[in-house]
């Protein structure tokens, strides 16, 4: 789907919970079966949160970018994916980390999506660990 199907914006997390919860309920929760209270944190309320809509408004992809400079909760929805919509949120972070002054950016990727966070700048660093009973690695912007 070509980028002009879908929009990328900087949100508050107050003003847009229900849509954000609900991308991220169904990717990580449903889905990826990661339970309910390692998904949700007090990290929520105090990070920078992007949402990617399609054209009529519904929610398709979300991430955010803690003020420690971590990446997280990158999660667009199964219909979606491959289409450019995860790379236009992370760009989007790390666009709001450079504006912010945040760094370093760092984050955590599902062993899968090591390649896509490669594409992006990101170098593997240390050893593979398991979170929510998924294969991880930390992984950082290169310099």
């Amino acid at each position: 789907m070509p980028k002009e199907r879908f929009t990328i914006t900087t949100v508050e997390w107050e003003t847009h919970k229900p849509a954000l919860r609900e991308i991220r309920e169904s990717v990580f929760i449903v889905e990826q079966q990661v339970p309910k209270q390692l998904e949700w944190d007090d990290k929520d309320e105090t990070s920078l949160h992007v949402i990617a809509t399609d054209t009529t408004g519904k929610g398709i992809g979300t991430g955010r970018i803690t003020s420690e400079g971590q990446i997280g909760r990158m999660a667009v929805v199964c219909e979606w994916r491959n289409t450019g919509v995860g790379s236009a949120l992370l760009q989007r972070l790390i666009e709001l980390a450079s504006q912010q002054k945040i760094r370093p950016l760092f984050l955590n990727a599902q062993k899968k999506a090591i390649p896509f966070y490669q594409q992006h700048g990101f170098d593997c660093i240390g050893d593979e660990f398991m979170e929510a009973g998924i294969p991880h690695h930390r992984m950082e912007q290169k310099s």
